[in-house]
């Protein structure tokens, strides 16, 4: 098979865009290429975001913090503008306290070696005096598309999950035109034109999406020796085990029911038979039906 020889030159830069001209490329191969590097870039590209938030004084997200010009719904979809780059594969806690009077800025937030903010200017909230103060934990993490609030659970009052929107392309235009070689115009010419969100150089990122594609293409005729699990274990994390049964959306008699049986937490149903619920007295055939259903919901399975 002939090697391809092809070009990629980089005609515009700023510290948020880029655009690339890949040349020359077999007549037809110039939609496949740009079409296969634009879906990665905008859906499997790795970035940093806010995960969840927690601030002293402030209960759940409607809650109002005294001093504070925003409410906190408006002060988290400031934060969430925040552009991360997180160089690490756990969750990072960040702090953020001040005192006014004052605008609050992305800058306020102090950072761990591992974490860099691409936007420090970013408004977050106005203090009204010297009496205001903010003090809040930020978490944040590396992770691919977009990931709503709704699929995070946690247990602890005060902490507030927060929607995550990962990659850090904001948007990718490509087009493709006959170019020639030679006497030879049957070939094409891809530009491509990227927009990031500061926290990825564009050149970076079109490296990391070519090395993405190579990776799954590789795979095809060059398959890993390691033998594919038919059946993939799901992981319970310690927080939803840790979920007392009294969150569950069960009347008080059940919820007493299952207390005096021993069940407390999410956790006490972990590999329990469904024969071991009709143990429990007080507990009808109706509630444990309810109850496999929420809890099963939250990705524990019973034993059959």
């Amino acid at each position: 098979m002939q090697k391809p020889v092809f070009t990629i030159k980089q005609t515009k830069t700023a510290a948020d865009y880029g655009q690339f001209v890949i040349e020359p490329l077999p007549q037809g191969f110039g939609q496949t290429m740009g079409n296969s590097l634009r879906r990665i870039l905008l859906m499997f590209l790795p970035g940093g975001a806010v995960t969840q938030v927690k601030m002293k004084g402030v209960r759940h997200q409607f809650s109002t913090l005294k001093g504070l010009r925003e409410d906190i719904v408006e002060f988290i979809l400031n934060l969430k503008k925040v552009n991360f780059k997180v160089d690490s594969e756990e969750p990072v806690k960040l702090t953020l306290t001040k005192t006014g009077p004052g605008e609050i800025h992305a800058s306020d937030i102090t950072l761990p070696a591992s974490v860099m903010i691409a936007n420090p200017d970013e408004y977050l909230g106005m203090l009204a005096d010297k009496t205001a103060k903010i003090e809040a934990d930020i978490w944040v993490s590396q992770g691919t598309g977009y990931v709503p609030s709704e699929e995070k659970t946690t247990t602890e009052i005060g902490v507030i999950p927060v929607d995550s929107l990962y990659t850090p392309i904001r948007r990718v235009n490509f087009t493709v035109e006959e170019t020639r070689v030679g006497r030879e115009t049957n070939f094409d010419k891809v530009t491509l034109d990227m927009w990031t969100n500061g926290a990825i150089d564009a050149h970076e990122a079109l490296n990391k999406a070519a090395e993405i594609l190579v990776t799954y293409f590789q795979y095809i005729y060059q398959p890993s020796d390691e033998q594919v699990p038919s059946k993939k274990e799901d992981h319970v994390s310690d927080a939803v085990l840790n979920i007392p049964v009294d969150e569950l959306e069960l009347s008080v008699r059940v919820i007493n029911a299952l207390k005096k049986g021993g069940y407390k937490v999410l956790g006490d149903f972990q590999g329990k038979k469904r024969s071991d619920l009709e143990r429990v007295r007080n507990l009808g055939e109706k509630s444990i039906k309810t109850l496999e259903q929420q809890v099963v919901a939250k990705g524990i399975t019973f034993e059959s």
